[in-house]
């Protein structure tokens, strides 16, 4: 079973002033969410040769918890390059000790990904169907 979070524009600008004994209802809610996973799939863009900053902020919102510690993560990019974002994302979640346990670049995602979502190239249509069963049994 798969739960999307789709909340990432709702989450508050991270201030540690903020992330005390107290934080928001939002991000409680949220570190409970990845508390109770099993694993997570981070799924994103790359921009300007980095990962959105929404993204990061979700991350920089739970360094100061133990959620991510030891989390199973997934990693999609989809990107014209996508090397950068996902170096980044490496770079994060090494050090706040999660483990990263399988990588998908989908290069030139424009032209493979339609409008509405679909993949419309069989080639990346079967990288992330192999993928996802990669990621499945590593968890």
């Amino acid at each position: 079973m798969f739960d999307i979070y789709n909340q990432l524009d709702k989450l508050p600008h991270f201030n540690p002033d903020l992330d005390k004994d107290d934080p928001p209802e939002i991000i409680q809610n949220l570190r409970q969410q990845i508390d109770n996973a099993d694993a997570l799939l981070i799924c994103t863009p790359e921009y300007v040769f980095s990962l959105p900053g929404v993204l990061k902020n979700l991350i920089d919102w739970n360094v100061s918890s133990p959620v991510l510690i030891n989390k199973p993560i997934g990693l999609i990019v989809a990107a014209a390059s996508g090397q950068k974002a996902m170096e980044s994302l490496d770079l994060i979640l090494s050090t706040v000790q999660a483990i990263v346990v399988g990588k998908l670049i989908v290069n030139g995602a424009k032209g493979k990904i339609g409008k509405n979502g679909v993949i419309q190239d069989q080639k990346t249509q079967l990288q992330i169907n192999a993928f996802m069963s990669q990621f499945i049994k590593r968890i």
